[in-house]
């Protein structure tokens, strides 16, 4: 049962792509384009240039020495920028292509999504099946040093992360991270690799008459995906559902409300917007929904952003279903994306979104951005009565008139702390250098054959106790091999976590995806609560 948690730091659980610069969860508008003007400044509203025009002006025409005005005037918007909230940023010219990416198509990479805070990229979220999830690289890492090149301090862009990290399938990075707790620097050795972004990581029976369905983002296909999954389990007698968004940072607005109209009836609220220049707009679902009336339950944790959240409040706030966890990320900012005749983009905040019963999903941001994303991962452990202390919890209530917690994020019906049992200095540091990862690969490619043969499908693979010991005593030699010697206590303590790790990867590798998440669902406290939840439902 300790497992779950650990692994869900560990990330491995989840599948898609590679390295680019992406900002947490975002909703983007359509983009409007932003005709000629004389500078990117220039106040259209007051039909005259304002002060920053007017700096930028004599400094072109006065200074001193020639500088590069695009340069200085790109890094002026960026401050001002940072002084709005957490998720209006500017995007170069030489960016966008990247950033718009993430939700479309195939890359190589090390897969994380990240920002760059104080002058430091910080990883947002390993990306769900990814290499970086891989290796164990998690949410609020910062990254120091890459290829021991120093990169915190000199005034990195989102390109020369790109440029750094992003590289032909196969070859390796080598990342040190800054971690919160730590007082070292971890290395982590990554290898690049090219993943399909498929929105949709798995969807099995986990049970004779329950499905699971894992959305690892909102990205283009996924209504599609989600429906497909739906349909297969349907067809194979579901008639309750687990739906796993932990580690979702969210994506395009009409995948979420598209998603949470087929589990709500017609005219019910899923989602309204607000903001000093737009008028309320409210999203209803349609009746049209092909799970409308039967037991859910909906899983979330701080890597649950945006459209994860706007789901997860709706089905909440409706009394649909049964949301288990942890406090979920808190970003309820709408962006609207206006691009410039230079390729260049600007995503400006212009509304929040707000669940059902009236609560504002973003967290405050007053303290900071920094601050803003280490508060996100600050409540690991805590439980509801806990949070309830916190002063930004408000009571609110759902139709039924259940109480529900806003002040940011969607505050869980069932919270489930994060749990560090299990983890041992070993364990640490053969998940940093990615060999659980190495050896599952290898053991994988190295008995494929004999393990189709001997075992009909990965349930058989998984339920086989016998193999687990030569799996273990395999994988303590290899990392021998590389300079790291576990003692027999750091064995005992760790080795249920290692191998549920390695079972997993190897049937990844063997099997599929699915296989994966059948065998680390296993031992998932928060999926067996879910299940056990769901046998007392009719």
């Amino acid at each position: 049962m300790q497992q779950r948690k650990y692994i869900l730091w560990l990330p491995i659980l989840m599948a898609i792509s590679v390295m680019f610069g992406m900002f947490l969860g975002r909703h983007v508008q359509p983009s409007a384009k932003h005709g000629p003007s004389k500078s990117i400044f220039h106040s259209s509203r007051s039909g005259s240039s304002d002060k920053i025009n007017e700096v930028i002006e004599l400094i072109y025409s006065e200074y001193v020495d020639t500088v590069n005005i695009n340069q200085l005037s790109e890094k002026a918007i960026v401050a001002i920028l940072e002084q709005l909230d957490p998720h209006s940023s500017y995007i170069p010219a030489s960016s966008l292509t990247a950033v718009n990416e993430d939700l479309q198509g195939n890359f190589e990479g090390i897969g994380i999504e990240f920002n760059i805070v104080k002058d430091t990229i910080v990883v947002v979220s390993a990306i769900s099946g990814g290499p970086s999830e891989a290796v164990g690289i998690r949410a609020g890492d910062r990254i120091v040093k890459i290829d021991e090149e120093n990169v915190a301090g000199i005034g990195i862009n989102n390109q020369g992360v790109v440029k750094r990290l992003r590289g032909k399938k196969g070859t390796r990075v080598q990342v040190f991270i800054a971690r919160n707790g730590q007082p070292e620097l971890i290395l982590f050795t990554i290898k690049r690799d090219k993943i399909p972004l498929y929105s949709m990581d798995a969807a099995y029976m986990i049970q004779p008459n329950v499905g699971y369905i894992k959305i690892n983002r909102f990205a283009e296909t996924t209504y599609k995906e989600f429906l497909d999954g739906l349909n297969k389990l349907q067809d194979a007698g579901m008639n309750k559902l687990i739906l796993d968004l932990r580690g979702n940072p969210g994506g395009y607005l009409n995948a979420a409300t598209d998603m949470a109209d087929e589990f709500l009836p017609r005219k019910k609220l899923i989602v309204y917007t607000e903001g000093k220049s737009r008028k309320k707009r409210f999203y209803y679902a349609t009746g049209t929904g092909r799970f409308e009336t039967q037991p859910l339950v909906v899983l979330i944790d701080e890597g649950s952003a945006s459209a994860s959240e706007i789901v997860a409040g709706a089905l909440q706030d409706n009394d649909r279903a049964l949301v288990i966890g942890r406090r979920s990320f808190g970003k309820g900012l709408v962006q609207e994306q206006i691009e410039f005749d230079d390729g260049s983009a600007l995503r400006l905040t212009v509304s929040r979104y707000y669940t059902p019963s009236g609560r504002s999903i973003q967290r405050p941001y007053q303290n900071g951005i920094e601050k803003y994303y280490e508060d996100a991962y600050s409540e690991l452990s805590s439980n509801l009565d806990s949070l309830q202390l916190a002063d930004s919890i408000k009571v609110y209530k759902t139709i039924g008139g259940r109480t529900v917690y806003g002040g940011g994020g969607i505050t869980p019906d069932i919270i489930i702390p994060y749990d560090t049992a299990g983890i041992t200095n070993f364990l640490t540091a053969v998940i940093s250098k990615g060999l659980t990862y190495d050896f599952s690969f290898d053991y994988a490619d190295r008995y494929r054959q004999s393990l189709l043969k001997k075992y009909p499908d990965y349930m058989a693979f998984e339920r086989d106790k016998n193999i687990e010991k030569e799996i273990l005593i395999q994988f303590i030699d290899f990392a021998a091999t590389k300079n790291i010697v576990a003692n027999q206590t750091e064995i005992s303590t760790s080795s249920s976590l290692l191998l549920t790790r390695m079972k997993s990867l190897i049937a990844r590798n063997v099997w599929s995806n699915e296989a994966f998440y059948y065998i680390i669902n296993r031992n998932d406290d928060i999926v067996n609560k879910a299940l056990n939840e769901l046998k007392n439902v009719k």
